[in-house]
């Protein structure tokens, strides 16, 4: 834009409605731009300073954080933890995000009276199954949601949304909250599950210290729960397997393995017999490969440390009379 052009656009800022009326609407974006120009005349420093604010404020956050978490990792996977539970309920708060604040509420309630069950002393019968299949439940939920929002999210690419007569950044939007849901949702859930299986594991079973069980079992009851089976382990349920360890000891499938997976025992609950119950049940939450605990860090530093960045970066700009 020639500064003649210019100098005229903003003779018209101070314009009364008639005469803005009276244009085109070529000539109200010239104005609108006019405008826009003439606020951030002579910011550019300014705005190269911010920027680089902020990119010597994540270098020295990424630092803290890594040795924060090489030398103290059980306080950086807490406090992590919390932030991660709590600020983006803050967040939703403050915007109104009423969808968000009612899930993170059921999701926190139950999982909150889960791991109150989770660290009683002396622990219920019915605890290992109940942390097992709770959290199994919010994994396959998270991995179902995640996948739905991929797909919404390829058929948006390939112009599906055009058939149903819908805009793409409606269903690009929906795609990527569900995404969202599923990634916050399945990495806290995994993350609660691991406190809960640390606090079991110390204090589960039905045994003394000696290794002498302390009732007798019947034949026909779970040596977990204490509650009748339903099926025999050589029958298939409706509801629930049966399992029978080499020990002969009989018990639920989710009991066995809310006992082994969230209990972190490879020993019969019953007479402490040693058995590999590694080959027998897969852990939905190990995954060893290098590349996914990466990917699930990533997520915990996206929803718990980058927003905090931010707010640092916001407040540093604050102080130093940056806008």
């Amino acid at each position: 834009m020639s500064r003649k052009i210019l100098e005229h656009h903003i003779k018209g800022l101070n314009m009364t409605p008639e005469e803005l009326e009276a244009l085109t609407p070529e000539e109200r974006w010239r104005i609108e731009h006019a405008k826009v120009y003439e606020q951030h005349r002579g910011h550019d420093s300014m705005h190269a300073e911010m920027v680089l604010i902020f990119i010597v404020v994540l270098i020295i956050a990424q630092i803290v954080l890594v040795e924060w978490k090489r030398r103290h990792h059980k306080s950086y996977l807490l406090v992590t933890l919390l932030t991660m539970w709590l600020l983006p309920m803050g967040l939703s708060m403050h915007n109104k995000y009423w969808r968000f604040i009612f899930i993170w509420l059921l999701f926190s309630c139950i999982s909150g009276l889960v791991m109150v069950k989770a660290v009683q002393k002396p622990i219920q019968q019915t605890t290992p199954r109940l942390v097992y299949k709770w959290f199994l439940f919010i994994y396959k939920l998270s991995c179902a949601v995640g996948l739905v929002g991929y797909v919404i999210m390829m058929m948006t690419f390939l112009g599906v949304n055009l058939i149903f007569d819908s805009k793409p950044h409606k269903w690009m939007d929906c795609a990527i909250l569900l995404v969202f849901y599923s990634m916050y949702y399945g990495v806290l859930g995994r993350d609660l599950s691991e406190i809960c299986a640390d606090k079991m594991a110390a204090h589960v079973g039905y045994y003394t210290e000696e290794g002498i069980p302390t009732r007798h079992l019947e034949p026909g009851v779970c040596a977990v729960c204490g509650n009748k089976l339903l099926v025999s382990e050589n029958e298939e349920g409706v509801i629930e397997n049966t399992f029978k360890l080499s020990c002969q000891h009989v018990f639920h499938e989710f009991c066995i393995r809310g006992w082994c997976i969230v209990g972190k025992k490879q020993t019969c609950p019953y007479c402490k017999e040693k058995v590999d119950l590694k080959k027998m049940f897969c852990n939905p939450w190990d995954r060893p490969h290098i590349l996914y605990g990466h990917f699930l860090d990533w997520i915990r530093w996206l929803a718990a440390w980058q927003p905090l960045i931010m707010f640092l970066v916001q407040g540093i700009n604050w102080m130093l009379g940056l806008e």
